[in-house]
C-alpha cells in the first residue's frame, strides 16, 4: 500500500520536513517513489505539488493523519482533520466524546470564572391585622 507522508530532514533543531509517497512499511528516510513537496514547521509553510497529490490519492494511495490534517488545513483537499493518538486513528464516536468532554471543561472553567451574586436576604416584618370595632 502506497502512503503519502513526511520525511524529516534539516539540522536539530531546525527540522524540516520532505512529503513524499512510498510503501507504508518502508524507511521514510530511504528511497521513495516521488516527492511531493516540503513543509517547514517554523514558518508553517507548506509547498505541495496538488496535482501530483491529488494524482497519487485517485490511485488509491492513504495518508498519514498528520499530512490529511496539513492538507485540509492548507485547502489543498477537502475533508475533515483527523485527530491521531499514539496508537492510531481515533473514531469518529471517539472524537465526538473527546469534543463533549472539552466542551464541559469550558462549561466548568467559565462557569467558575464567573462573578458569584450573593443573595440578599430580605426578612419581611409580620404583617398585623387591624381589628376593626363594631
Amino acid at each position: 500500500m502506497l502512503t503519502i507522508k513526511l520525511s524529516k530532514l534539516g539540522k536539530k533543531n531546525k527540522k524540516v520536513f520532505r512529503v513524499i509517497i512510498s510503501e507504508k512499511g518502508r524507511d521514510p528516510y530511504g528511497n521513495s517513489l516521488e516527492i511531493l513537496g516540503s513543509y517547514d514547521q517554523y514558518h508553517k509553510d507548506l509547498r505541495v505539488k496538488a496535482d501530483r497529490v491529488n494524482y497519487w490519492l485517485s490511485k488509491g494511495a492513504q495518508m498519514t493523519p498528520t499530512i490529511n490534517n496539513l492538507l485540509v488545513g492548507h485547502e489543498i483537499i477537502e475533508g475533515k482533520k483527523v485527530v491521531s493518538s499514539k496508537k492510531g486513528v481515533v473514531s469518529e464516536k471517539r472524537q465526538n466524546q473527546l469534543k463533549a468532554k472539552a466542551d464541559k471543561k469550558k462549561k466548568a472553567e467559565a462557569a467558575a470564572a464567573a462573578p458569584v451574586v450573593e443573595e440578599a436576604v430580605v426578612e419581611a416584618e409580620p404583617v398585623v391585622a387591624e381589628e376593626t370595632v363594631a
